[in-house]
Parts: C-alpha cells; sequence; structure tokens
C-alpha cells in the first residue's frame, strides 16, 4: 500500500510502525477466507482487508466515526489473518495502534465505556477478581444463566508437590485463572514433577497486560509487564530457572510480546527480551520431555479414550505452537477426532465475549458443533477463556489438556 500519513502519527513510533505494516499489505484478499468475523457478517469491513483500509485512512487524516470504532471492536484479534497473510502483514499490531486513536478521537460514552471500565480495573487483579470469583460460586445456581455461564463450578486444585528438583522453572499464575481453575497450575505442577522439574509461582507476578494492553490502556497493560519482570527478574538474574512457563495460551502470546510493547523504555527493555527468551507454553515444555512421559505411560495400562481439541487461536495463530500438544494428548492414551474448521475462533477472545455476546455467541455454537461432531465425550484445549467460553455452551466436559494428562498419569480423577 501506498501511504501518506498525517502529521500528528508520521514521525512517532507507533507512526513508523503503522507505515511498514501497511507497505506490506497487497490488497490480495487470502486474510477474508480465515476470519471469523467476516464469515459471519460477509461485511467487507468486518473483515481484515476492510479493517486495514480503515485504519489508513484513519492515520491519513480522516476523521474516525463510531461506524469505524465498530468495526474495530468486532475483530476477534485472532490473528488467524496472520497464519494466512502471504506477505507477513502483522495486522494484530497495527489494530492495537489504529483502535488507540480512534477511540482517542471517538470517545467512548454510556455503557459501553463504563463496562470497558469495569473490565480493566476487575479482571487484572487477581485478588479483587477472586473474592467475587468466590462470592458468585456460592450463589451461582441462583445466578442467571447468562451469569451462570461467566462463573464455573469450584474445582479443587489437589496437591502441588513441593520443590525438590534440581531443574526449576517459574510458572505465571495471571489474574482469572487462580480464581476460575487453580486445578491447571497445580496440574501442571504434577505433571512436571514426574518429569523431573520443579514448577513454582512468583510472589508479585499477575496478570500479564493482556486485558489492559487490548481495551486501549497501553500504558496499564505495559505497567503489568513491568510488575512481572520485576517479580521473575531475581531468579532470572541469579540463574535459578530454565524457564517461565504459560499454562494459559492468552497469557503466553502475551508474555512472548514484552520485548516489542518494552522496547522504547530504556529501563525494561533489555530485561524484556530476556524474559521473552526464557518464555514456553507448558506444551512446549513438556513435549521437550518426551522421552521421559512415554516412559512414564508405558508403566501404566491405560485403555484409550476419544477426545476433542481445541486449539485457541492464540496457541495456533499467536504462538504458531501447532501439533505439540496432540502429539503429547497421543502419547496419554487419546484419540483425537477431526474437527472441521479447526483454525476458527470459539469466541472468547479475552473480553469479546461480554462485549460482542451475540457474535461470540454464534462463533461459540458453530465450534462446539465442529468439535462434538466427531463424538468425542471430551474437549480439551489450552486457553482458561476458550475453557470457560466453551463450557458455557455444552454438558461436554471441558478441560485443559495439561489437567487431563495429569488426570492419567497421576491416576486422578478428571
Amino acid at each position: 500500500m501506498q501511504t501518506l500519513l498525517a502529521d500528528f502519527i508520521r514521525d512517532t513510533p507507533d507512526g513508523r510502525e503503522a507505515e511498514e505494516i501497511l507497505r506490506k499489505c497487497v490488497h490480495c484478499g487470502f486474510c477474508t477466507a480465515t476470519c471469523p468475523t467476516y464469515q459471519l457478517l460477509g461485511d467487507e469491513l468486518d473483515g481484515p482487508r476492510g479493517r486495514i483500509y480503515l485504519i489508513k485512512q484513519v492515520l491519513e487524516g480522516v476523521e474516525p466515526t463510531e461506524k469505524t470504532r465498530l468495526h474495530l471492536d468486532r475483530c476477534l484479534t485472532c490473528r488467524a489473518c496472520e497464519t494466512t497473510c502471504p506477505s507477513g502483514v502483522h495486522y494484530s499490531r497495527l489494530l492495537d495502534i489504529g483502535r488507540h486513536v480512534v477511540e482517542a478521537r471517538v470517545p467512548r460514552q454510556g455503557s459501553d465505556a463504563l463496562t470497558r471500565r469495569a473490565l480493566r480495573t476487575l479482571l487484572p487483579r487477581s485478588g479483587l477478581f477472586g473474592v467475587a470469583m468466590k462470592a458468585g460460586q456460592s450463589v451461582r445456581g441462583l445466578l442467571p444463566k447468562t451469569l451462570q455461564a461467566k462463573v464455573p463450578e469450584a474445582r479443587p486444585a489437589g496437591a502441588w508437590p513441593a520443590p525438590r528438583h534440581a531443574r526449576r522453572v517459574i510458572a505465571l499464575a495471571g489474574c482469572v485463572q487462580p480464581a476460575m481453575a487453580p486445578s491447571i497450575n497445580a496440574a501442571a505442577a504434577r505433571v512436571l514433577d514426574v518429569l523431573g522439574i520443579s514448577m513454582v509461582e512468583a510472589a508479585g507476578a499477575g496478570c500479564c497486560g493482556a486485558v489492559r494492553f487490548h481495551l486501549n490502556d497501553h500504558e496499564g497493560g505495559r505497567d503489568d509487564a513491568r510488575r512481572n519482570i520485576d517479580a521473575w527478574w531475581p531468579d532470572i538474574e541469579a540463574g535459578r530457572v530454565e524457564a517461565i512457563v504459560m499454562t494459559a495460551s492468552g497469557c503466553g502470546v502475551q508474555v512472548k510480546d514484552y520485548d516489542h510493547m518494552l522496547q522504547h523504555d530504556p529501563a525494561y527493555a533489555e530485561k524484556a527480551r530476556r524474559v521473552v527468551e526464557l518464555t514456553r507454553d507448558i506444551g512446549e515444555v513438556v513435549a521437550a520431555q518426551a522421552v521421559a512421559l512415554e516412559a512414564a505411560f508405558a508403566a501404566r495400562a491405560l485403555a484409550r479414550e476419544t477426545l476433542a481439541w481445541h486449539s485457541p487461536c492464540t496457541l495456533q495463530h499467536g504462538q504458531r505452537i501447532r501439533g505439540t500438544v496432540e502429539a503429547l494428548l497421543a502419547v496419554a492414551g487419546y484419540d483425537l477426532t477431526p474437527v472441521r474448521d479447526a483454525h476458527l475462533c470459539c469466541g472468547s477472545a479475552g473480553t469479546y465475549s461480554v462485549l460482542q455476546p451475540e457474535l461470540s455467541g454464534q462463533l461459540r455454537t458453530n465450534k462446539l458443533d465442529c468439535l462434538l461432531e466427531g463424538g468425542a465425550d471430551t474437549i480439551a484445549s489450552a486457553n482458561i477463556g476458550c475453557i470457560t467460553h466453551l463450557q458455557s455452551g455444552t454438558q461436554t466436559p471441558v478441560r485443559h489438556w495439561i489437567e487431563l494428562i495429569d488426570a492419567r498419569l497421576n491416576g486422578l480423577p478428571r
């Protein structure tokens, strides 16, 4: 694309990055074929190519409107377009820039503004969110169905093994996962313990920053990143940990972007690069111990089970990790059913299910149809948001894949 950015953005870091991204786009339209919202709505402006044009116009000086903002709001930031694009257009980063500019020029009003402010305030604060979640779970049966869908039933975490191995990793607890599914990190700790690795959580680390950053509080998201780096740095600097482990793929894709988020911060840029070098999805960590895992399962006589695998967008498109978890589940005795349209988003997408409930609900229905048509009695995924969202639409159990590995490896109930 030829660009002529307006004075307000041209010589800024965001302007230079946006121009570089825009100039890579060749208008081919391949991205529309894999865009979930374009598939539902059939509107060019609700697909990546159309949104790129809208952002380009705004950055060139055209005044945005509420309609402009709506088309950008409808994007899931699933990044399916990025894995489809033959030109390597980094659409998600352009979208962050475009949304930030548009929202500054077309401020939100009323309930929309209040809802987003509440999400930015509540979700990243794990203590506050935990209190609210426990209160909701205590009266879950009395809640309206729309609220019940956001409040999963409480599940015990189970025992967390004491650190006893020379090999040690740090896990990010995150913001909502400790309250919604404490069993996930505990299960990961038990699996890694069997494989000779101790997993701990660092005091002071919390939200990865994705919630604030993608709700246009970019500086708040960067503050979350700085806080996590500060919590991890003593162990990193002393060489006490070999990896920083993400059990939520949504957090993983955000933390792996810390070097970009903090590239202009002289106090944190180098630390952020080191953190990104060390960050691994839990699937990458377990896969590196595949021989030990196979040996552990070889000693157990386990019947094979049928399972449907839902790969979150943040795993397959954001981190571009494909096939890794599927291979580990096969080692654990699971036969995976074919899943049609596996590249399409389930509709969770962070806060999207709250802010765009109708589109999110349609995408969930479509995804569940695809996941269950193979007759699986369990669905596995890799992100707390996807797990909660899918579970709210089906009676079929939806679990994090590491919980299923843990159950089979350690003889625990699912």
